[in-house]
């Protein structure tokens, strides 16, 4: 009876997989790489692949969002309109020099994005925690109006409970507090962490919460943004989370090396605008509407160039991914790029490897050590790849680095949350600022030379004295890569 009944439960499990690959190849927003590779893992493990695709594999659909309460926006809509109109009829002339050559990238962000060119009369970039920290702590403070924060992780450790203890001082000065984190990336926090904050009077919001305490069918889409803006004059957007290894205080990874910017000007209206959508489509308790107090009118609009681009599972181009191509393209001196996860799909492999081949210097930074085994196997299989292609492999050894940053040629960089990944291509909800300065894209590049000294470089005899084990490893990682 007992084998009657695992032969039943074996050939229903088959036909649920068969019908699902089915689904997976005909109906299912996928590439083809992660379509076989979703196939494969439900055939050679039927009951575990099903769990897991149910899990991690299905793609988000608008309607599995909350509907976005509406939030109008004229001005800023029709600065994208008025702009992408000039582009598309040659009447576009930036008053910033740095953007000139950029103009193809800047039309393809502005068509696809909410992302106008726009200006920060002041850029500064923070490589360390405590200094970026301090910066926000001290731009919170002095808050008049109100706060609104992004985070992927918020912990519940020294540095989370000192920010939501001045976010509810500032809360109870009258001050409008707004706290949007993710569900997953925060799932350690009790379920009273954030009542000193809401008692106050701040407002909290969950990204795709779990359907119960531990069950959350929506694991493999999540908003891994990080961004900040005060008042609508300040903001802050890069890699940083709030914890305390962010700070360097876990001995497991020791110094964070991560990149933050500090922005001022009418470019942190870019992110307000991001921050309003968040917010909007994570609750419809307490809705944000337009109104002038969060997009201040700026006295200066001059400044460096700039945009904000957002991307993510539920737009069907890669956008981010799209700005990186473009860039890559553009490089004819020098592209350098740092990034904790290095899992490209084809169209940013042949971009470096073609680049590196066209004379380019393509210098690629990754972590030397590990917070996922299985993803850091393989990013040493694709960077392997690539130095038979004359690029340039360092992996940092001062730490942990989870820099996501790409410069060219002393010209143009982008910084953000968004890994050099398909995760972030085409999974997580990211934002990226991309920057055209001359000026802030040299201390771009001298911070990743100045990482390269506390690095040590990887070669083929790196690799050629690996143990076969270890390339066993790394090829099956890659092969699974693009579901990681």
């Amino acid at each position: 009876m007992s084998f009657e009944w695992l032969s039943a439960l074996s050939n229903f499990f088959i036909i649920l997989n068969v019908v699902l690959a089915i689904f997976i190849l005909f109906f299912e927003r996928k590439t083809a790489s992660s379509a076989w590779a979703w196939i494969l893992i439900l055939f050679f493990v039927p009951i575990l692949g099903f769990i897991l695709y149910v899990l991690f594999g299905k793609s988000l659909r608008q309607e599995r969002l909350n509907r976005p309460v509406a939030y109008e926006n004229e001005d800023f809509r029709d600065m994208m309109d008025r702009q992408l109109n000039q582009m598309k009829d040659g009447r576009f002339q930036p008053s910033f020099k740095d953007a000139e050559e950029w103009l193809d990238l800047i039309q393809m962000n502005v068509a696809r994005t909410d992302a106008p060119l726009s200006t920060a009369t002041d850029i500064k970039i923070f490589n360390d925690g405590k200094r970026k920290f301090d910066a926000l702590f001290e731009d919170i403070r002095h808050a008049k109006d109100h706060i609104h924060l992004q985070y992927f992780i918020l912990n519940n450790d020294d540095l989370g409970r000192h920010l939501i203890s001045l976010l509810a001082e500032k809360a109870r000065q009258g001050v409008k507090v707004l706290f949007l984190y993710d569900d997953l990336g925060s799932r350690n926090l009790p379920k009273r962490f954030f009542d000193e904050l809401e008692s106050a009077g701040g407002k909290t919001a969950a990204f795709l919460p779990a359907v119960l305490s531990s069950i959350n069918p929506r694991l493999n889409h999540r908003n891994h943004r990080k961004l900040v803006v005060v008042d609508g004059l300040v903001g802050y957007i890069g890699g940083f989370n709030v914890g305390d290894e962010y700070l360097g205080k876990k001995k497991e990874f020791g110094y964070w090396r991560d990149t933050h910017l500090r922005l001022e000007g009418e470019t942190v209206h870019s992110l307000q605008n991001r921050f309003f959508i968040d917010w909007n489509q994570a609750t419809e308790t307490y809705p944000l509407k337009y109104a002038e107090n969060f997009f201040p009118k700026m006295a200066n609009t001059t400044g460096i160039a700039m945009q904000i681009v957002a991307s993510g599972p539920l737009e069907i181009h890669e956008d981010i991914k799209n700005g990186y191509l473009k860039m890559i393209h553009h490089a004819r001196d020098s592209v350098y790029l740092q990034t904790p996860y290095f899992i490209p799909d084809k169209s940013i492999m042949d971009a470096l490897r073609t680049a590196a081949l066209g004379g380019v210097d393509v210098q690629i930074m990754i972590p030397h050590q590990a917070d996922h085994i299985f993803v850091h196997s393989a990013t040493l299989s694709y960077v392997r790849e690539l130095l038979q292609d004359g690029v340039k492999v360092y992996s940092y050894t001062n730490g942990f680095l989870h820099a996501k940053t790409l410069v060219i040629d002393q010209k143009a960089y982008s910084v953000g949350s968004a890994n050099m990944d398909i995760r972030s291509f085409a999974l997580n909800f990211e934002l990226n600022a991309f920057v055209y300065d001359s000026q802030s894209a040299l201390e771009m590049e001298q911070l990743f030379l100045r990482d390269k000294k506390l690095s040590v470089e990887l070669t083929e005899k790196t690799f050629d004295e690996q143990s076969w084990t270890e390339k066993v490893k790394q090829d099956i990682a890659k092969l699974v890569s693009p579901i990681l």
